[in-house]
């Protein structure tokens, strides 16, 4: 079992994760405000102290705890680290993704005592405090005797009765209302400084800053405290799973995998920590990739067997260089790229080449991207790369350039003068690629550099949909008014701002299965659906193909022709389509003034094929474009 502090976006997190199992686990809050649903999990409220928990943790066999609680939660923090030095169970601590510190416009205090003494010390008359109710009496020598100091708290009575507790005036507080603008309090106060807390980007903390800073209010921010060494930290939903996958490998009846994006990014980073290197630090096995959501996962890289050295190209270019290799983890996916090797050549050159000029005038920033054995070239338009260059699509592209350049600022080091040339390598990769759909698409040479997320999901068994049937009861159990089904993270990043008030756990990801998706959903009696479905799934699904995986089902041109005709599309748009390499491209190839229709009668056959198997409820069906924008 699997025991869950929270009480915190964070612990909200957790539960959604750990639900996708469709195991029990436990999740403790200290009180009962919070609401998450829970399907599979089992509430707990009230505070443990060290000996309750490890009572606790041997009555119902726990084999991990996960410590979502608020950063300065230090006490909650003490005690599971002493949990678990006296019982062995790991802890994985779920941390919040921090900025940089800004030590120009900040004040950091080191405690709540610094705080006091540099507030006093600067004489600030009016003072706003952020810090939470929980602190009003740490820091009592602020409001004692100045009556122009003032606490916002969260709205609610626990939170009004603990500040009456502490001696705090009821006139001087005022409540935070989710989603209001932070100017709205400044501007009513007028505050000369704000005191808050390094909450992080859950936590609101850039948003107050940004408000404050624009106002010209001065800022003092509390640091967080030091996470304990003894704990595993993730700061994101995919390092938490990746992690229960390692320490836990029989709890997900699926695991995870990294894109080749992903690989291909933690590669570039040792190449380039090889390269730079300088005061012989020693090479940790993992090395950090941020992922296009924010959130740090640590991916294995291969010993490093090579020295960087010189080398002289026969166009004249001459460099320094090194090579890492990361082995490709496709999880429990049938990924024909799983095991394989994907390697990344970091070089530093020593002059300014024509060539090298060319492509930084094309690559600015100063990170080059090449392909190199076994990536494939773009020789078709419509894949979003230049006919010419390397199969590399535009997220892997970024998170190269973005963690380079991480690791450079990590060793001190600021962005080479001359650019740096990142080449990605598969070995292999040609012949593999005979076997996908890339020489269709125009890709040839070698396979693509892919990814959105960073993170493979299993779609491809009957486990991922036995995992769609467990997400699905979770979503019915939240009594939410509709569930939101939809192919993935992008795609649900676009629907939840059309339906913002839904729980997180009523959007549910169909992978490829919409069929079996809507089959769950009747069977369950879910009411209410909105099949959210992307252009290149809805071209299949509106023929009549549920099982939208291109290796099951090709786009019919033909068909989608049919469709532009109806819609008023003239013989030149008709010869496009006829030309195309990827759905997505209609986009682009229908005319303005003729997309709306052609987007009504693509839902009209999307909903013709889908509702007969929802037959007991309503279902809605949103075609969305790549910018988001959605067609009903």
């Amino acid at each position: 079992m699997i025991l869950i502090f929270g009480g915190t976006t964070e612990g909200r997190i957790s539960v959604q994760t750990l639900e996708e199992a469709g195991k029990p686990f436990y999740y403790s809050t200290k009180g009962d405000e919070q609401e998450v649903f829970l399907h599979n999990g089992i509430r707990l409220q009230g505070a443990m102290d060290a000996g309750q928990a490890i009572a606790f943790c041997h009555r119902h066999d726990i084999k991990l705890i996960v410590d979502a609680a608020h950063p300065f939660a230090t006490q909650l923090h003490h005690t599971l680290e002493q949990v678990s030095s006296e019982t062995g169970i790991p802890v994985i601590r779920f941390e919040r993704i921090f900025p940089e510190r800004d030590e120009e416009h900040i004040t950091w205090c080191r405690d709540y005592d610094d705080a006091i003494q540099r507030i006093e010390a600067e004489n600030i008359a009016t003072l706003l405090v952020l810090t939470g109710v929980q602190t009003i009496g740490k820091l009592k020598p602020l409001w004692q005797n100045n009556n122009k100091c003032y606490f916002r708290i969260l709205d609610r009575d626990s939170s009004r009765r603990l500040a009456h507790e502490q001696g705090f005036p009821s006139e001087r507080l005022f409540y935070y209302r989710q989603g209001e603008d932070e100017r709205i309090l400044l501007q009513q106060l007028r505050p000369e400084a704000i005191l808050t807390k390094e909450s992080g980007t859950s936590g609101g903390f850039d948003e107050k800053v940004a408000a404050a800073r624009q106002l010209g209010i001065r800022i003092f921010a509390l640091c967080r405290p030091d996470t304990s060494r003894k704990f595993i930290c993730v700061n994101g939903e995919h390092g938490l799973r990746r992690m229960v996958e390692k320490l836990l490998p029989d709890f997900f009846p699926l695991h995870s995998g990294l894109t080749t994006g992903t690989c291909a990014t933690a590669a570039a980073v040792a190449a380039a920590w090889d390269l730079f290197n300088s005061n012989s630090a020693e090479r940790p096995e993992e090395f950090p990739v941020v992922l296009p959501s924010g959130e740090t996962i640590y991916v294995p890289v291969q010993p490093q067997e090579d020295t960087p050295r010189p080398v002289l190209q026969d166009d004249g270019e001459s460099y320094r260089g090194i090579s890492a290799t990361v082995i490709k983890d496709a999880g429990d996916d049938p990924d024909i790229t799983d095991g394989m090797k994907i390697v990344a050549h970091v070089a530093a050159p020593s002059c300014m080449t024509d060539a090298l000029r060319e492509e930084t005038a094309r690559e600015a920033p100063r990170i080059i991207i090449r392909g190199g054995e076994g990536v494939g070239t773009v020789t078709l338009p419509g894949l979003g790369l230049e006919p010419g260059a390397p199969a590399i699509n535009n997220t892997p592209r970024e998170m190269i350039k973005q963690n380079v350049r991480l690791c450079l600022e990590r060793l001190h080091l600021a962005e080479p003068s001359l650019p740096l040339v990142v080449t990605i390598s598969i070995p292999g990769g040609e012949e593999i690629a005979r076997r996908t759909f890339n020489p269709r698409l125009g890709i040839e040479g070698g396979i693509s550099i892919i990814g959105t997320s960073g993170i493979v999901k299993p779609f491809s068994s009957e486990a991922f949909i036995h995992s769609i049937r467990k997400s699905m009861e979770v979503a019915k159990a939240t009594k939410s008014p509709r569930i939101v089904i939809s192919s993935g993270a992008k795609s649900e990043r676009h629907i939840k701002a059309r339906y913002p008030d839904l729980p997180p756990q009523a959007f549910v990801h169909y992978g490829n299965f919409i069929g079996e998706t809507l089959k769950i959903a009747d069977e369950k009696e879910v009411a209410r659906v909105v099949l959210g479905v992307m252009i290149g799934k809805a071209v299949k699904l509106a023929e009549g193909n549920p099982d939208t995986h291109s290796k099951k089902v090709t786009m019919n041109k033909a068909f989608i022709q049919d469709i532009a005709r109806r819609a008023g599309c003239g013989s030149e748009t008709l010869a496009a389509i006829g030309q195309m390499t990827l759905a997505r491209e209609l986009w682009d190839i229908i005319p303005k003034d003729v997309l709306k229709e052609f987007g009504r009668i693509l839902v009209e056959h999307c909903h013709r094929y889908c509702a007969p198997l929802l037959p007991n409820g309503e279902l809605t069906v949103l075609l969305i474009n790549e910018n988001g924008d959605i067609y009903l």
